[in-house]
């Protein structure tokens, strides 16, 4: 790449998903993703299902029978994380998970609470809800977020959980994406200074941006997958990230002056992070 001088930030808008995911079963992963997380099948053709709420798709899957599990070495998603609207909503799902005997992981992360599973295929999942912004604390210019316990007495009891979980309420969203890569170094210069993400925070091997001063859009880590190389196309992985912008001539602009190779159809643009995670960026209503 060569080092002209880039122009200034240009993301104001964000919008994320669908998320593509190859797996080895479509007929399990479909009815894993409606009847433990609620979503609603939108579509399926063939060996191609797409999920979501009603406009709103959140995660496609594609079918490639007999495909290893996900290999955590490799860089590729380590989890998709579905935004509730409320606490009491959250609530619900946990309810709702538990009948269904399943274990998580959570974690308090001062700005939201969080709980994690994995899809048959070993595919990271966080559902979560966020705490209100004016709750945040910064320091040193960085979002401050911790993994500490989840106050579960206080989680099951709020108001409004005791509405049995159906599906995802109206206003879930696809609130962020966090990816393996192999190198944060060179993540930070596609993410920061190329596409012009703004940096939130860092952990030791991680790195977390967004647009428009939220927590974070992506998280980036290496924890598993230093150096790691993408998984052969027999693994179920990540196949791509749409990202959902209002425009995105000033990002044509960035990519072009930062020498990046990518490939412009209309009102879209697919490029490869350094690590080989497929973005799809495209204008739209961003919201």
């Amino acid at each position: 790449m060569n080092h002209s001088p880039l122009p200034q930030p240009v993301i104001t808008s964000l919008t994320l998903g669908p998320v593509e995911l190859t797996v080895s079963a479509l007929d399990r992963s479909v009815a894993f993703y409606q009847q433990v997380l609620g979503l609603t099948l939108l579509s399926r053709d063939g060996t191609e299902a797409t999920l979501g709420l009603p406009e709103r798709p959140l995660v496609a899957l594609h079918e490639r029978p007999g495909a290893l599990p996900v290999q955590p070495r490799s860089p590729g998603l380590y989890h998709l994380a579905l935004l509730l609207p409320t606490r009491a909503d959250l609530s619900r799902w946990v309810q709702h998970a538990a009948r269904l005997g399943l274990r998580l992981g959570q974690a308090d992360h001062l700005v939201s609470e969080a709980f994690y599973l994995s899809d048959p295929d070993g595919h990271g999942i966080e559902v979560y809800r966020d705490r209100p912004s004016s709750e945040w604390r910064c320091q040193g210019g960085e979002v401050e977020m911790a993994g500490d316990p989840i106050d579960l007495d206080s989680l099951l009891t709020e108001p409004g959980a005791d509405v049995p979980f159906t599906s995802l309420p109206d206003g879930t969203t696809l609130g962020h994406v966090h990816l393996r890569v192999a190198d944060l170094a060179a993540t930070e210069a596609f993410y920061a200074g190329v596409l012009g993400f703004d940096i939130v925070s860092r952990w030791p091997g991680a790195l977390f941006v967004s647009v428009d001063g939220y927590h974070h859009h992506l998280g980036l880590n290496t924890w598993q997958s230093q150096g790691g190389a993408l998984a052969p196309e027999g693994t179920s992985r990540l196949t791509r990230v749409t990202l959902t912008v209002k425009d995105i001539g000033a990002l044509h602009s960035r990519l072009t002056a930062a020498g990046a190779r990518f490939i412009r159809e209309g009102d879209r643009l697919e490029v490869t992070d350094p690590a080989g995670n497929h973005l799809r960026i495209q204008a739209g209503g961003a919201a």
